[in-house]
C-alpha cells in the first residue's frame, strides 16, 4: 500500500502553499474591484490573499494578478492518471521498426477539423521541420504524411482518409471555447461508426486541453497534450499498429 505523500504548492519556502493566479472581473478598476478580487481568492479556499497587480482592460473590466496560500495540500500517492505508456523512439529507430515489421510506409493523415482555423498543432507534428528540435512526420523515411490543414469538415476528413488509404488519422483541436473540441470529436467518431469504419483507422487526438483519458472517453485510441512531439506520436502509433498486426496474425494462425 503506498505511503501517504502530502504535497503543497511551493512559493518562497517548502510547503508554504503560495499560489499565483490571474483572472478578470467584469467590474471597473478601483478599490472596490480590488476587494472583490480578494473575496474571489477567499472563495477559492486561499488564505492571505495579496492583489499584486490590477489594471483596467476596458470599460467595466479589470485584470488581476494575485497571490494566496493553499493550506490543505494533497496526497500525491493517490494521484492516478491515464497516459500513453510507450517507449519513445528516435526517428531512425521508428523508421527501422516500420521497415522490419511492416515492409511498407505507414500512411498518416492529419487535420485541424471543424471550425478550428489553427494549424500550429498539426503542423508541429506533421511538417518536415517539426517543432522545438523534434522533426515532423514528413521527415520520416517510412511514413507518408498528408496534412490537410485547418477548418476541414469531418465528412471531408473521412473521405480523404479513405482515399489516402490511411492507417492513422491525426486530429488537432486548438479552439476549445464552450467545449467545441468535444462536440467536434464526438461527431467525427459517430460518423466513422455510422459507416462501420471506425476500426479501420488508428484515431489520435491532440491539443492544449487534450488528455489521454479525455481522448479515450471520446472514442479515440490515444490523446496527446502539450509537451508532446512527433516522436511521441510516431512511437505510439507504430507500436500500436504492430500490436494489432501481430494480433491479426495470431488469429489467422489459430
Amino acid at each position: 500500500m503506498p505511503i501517504e505523500q502530502w504535497v503543497k504548492p511551493y512559493g518562497d519556502t517548502m510547503n508554504d502553499g503560495r499560489i499565483q493566479v490571474s483572472f478578470t472581473l467584469p467590474v471597473p478598476d478601483g478599490d472596490r474591484a480590488v476587494e472583490a478580487a480578494r473575496e474571489i481568492m477567499f472563495s477559492m479556499g486561499l488564505t492571505d490573499p495579496v492583489i499584486a497587480w490590477h489594471e483596467a482592460l476596458a470599460e467595466g473590466f479589470t485584470f488581476f494578478v494575485a497571490y494566496g496560500s493553499h493550506e490543505k495540500g494533497i496526497d500525491y500517492s493517490k494521484i492516478k492518471v491515464q497516459t500513453v505508456d510507450v517507449h519513445v523512439m528516435s526517428m531512425e529507430e521508428t523508421d527501422a521498426m516500420i521497415r522490419e515489421r511492416f515492409g511498407r510506409k505507414i500512411r498518416v493523415i492529419g487535420a485541424s477539423t471543424g471550425t478550428d482555423a489553427h494549424t500550429v498543432g498539426i503542423d508541429a507534428i506533421m511538417n518536415m521541420k517539426g517543432y522545438a528540435g523534434h522533426f515532423g512526420l514528413e521527415r520520416y523515411e517510412m511514413i507518408e504524411a498528408l496534412n490537410l490543414g485547418s477548418q476541414v469538415p469531418n465528412e471531408e476528413f473521412i473521405r480523404e482518409a479513405i482515399a489516402f488509404d490511411a492507417d492513422v488519422m491525426l486530429i488537432s483541436q486548438t479552439v476549445t471555447q464552450k467545449d467545441i473540441h468535444i462536440h467536434n470529436m464526438t461527431e467525427l467518431v459517430e460518423l466513422l461508426e455510422a459507416e462501420s469504419i471506425r476500426d479501420r483507422f488508428l484515431l489520435i487526438l491532440g491539443g492544449p486541453r487534450v488528455t489521454h483519458e479525455l481522448a479515450k472517453e471520446l472514442g479515440c485510441d490515444a490523446g496527446f497534450g502539450p509537451g508532446k512531439y512527433a516522436d511521441d506520436v510516431a512511437s505510439y502509433f507504430v507500436t500500436e499498429l504492430d500490436k494489432r498486426r501481430q494480433a491479426r496474425s495470431s488469429m489467422s494462425i489459430a
